[in-house]
């Protein structure tokens, strides 16, 4: 089929692939995001774009957590890192370049942004603490984020 700006399109269809939780670790990490997931849908609704620049706030957030953490125990153990820093790094400063991509189309208002900084600021703080303390389920929730990211992104396409 051809589309209205000659160029040859299809259908295309994402398979929503979901981990299912196997023990209290992963059921507590999806109990969180739907718990983030909810307050995201009751104050977005059907605003997207602006529901994709929270989503982007967060999402950077464990990649500065895990370089922050991974440079600290390679200074504490005096041993090479082997790459993982700037990985983790480069994966934090993608989604910041997402959000800035986000931040153009949506155009927070002033409040949205406070909104924003405050979320970034309690979901950091906890973050840390989780991956600090229990890094099996920090590693779960960014799956389950990005499984929600999913989800956010083709409902947001679909609404294009």
């Amino acid at each position: 089929m051809k589309h209205s700006t000659g160029f040859d399109t299809q259908e295309v269809s994402f398979e929503n692939i979901h981990h299912t939780p196997q023990d209290w670790r992963d059921r507590a990490a999806l109990r969180f995001v739907k718990f983030l997931r909810f307050f995201a849908d009751q104050f977005f609704a059907g605003r997207y774009g602006h529901r994709a620049v929270v989503l982007e706030t967060v999402a950077a957030v464990p990649g500065m957590v895990g370089g922050l953490l991974q440079h600290l125990k390679a200074i504490r153990h005096i041993r090479d890192d082997q790459g993982w820093i700037k990985e983790l790094i480069e994966e934090a400063d993608n989604e910041r370049m997402h959000l800035m991509t986000f931040i153009h189309i949506a155009q927070p208002s002033r409040g949205e942004r406070w909104m924003i900084m405050i979320t970034q600021a309690i979901f950091y703080n906890f973050y840390f603490f989780l991956y600090l303390f229990l890094p099996r389920i920090a590693h779960r929730v960014v799956g389950y984020l990005e499984e929600e990211a999913v989800v956010s992104y083709t409902q947001y396409l679909e609404q294009l």
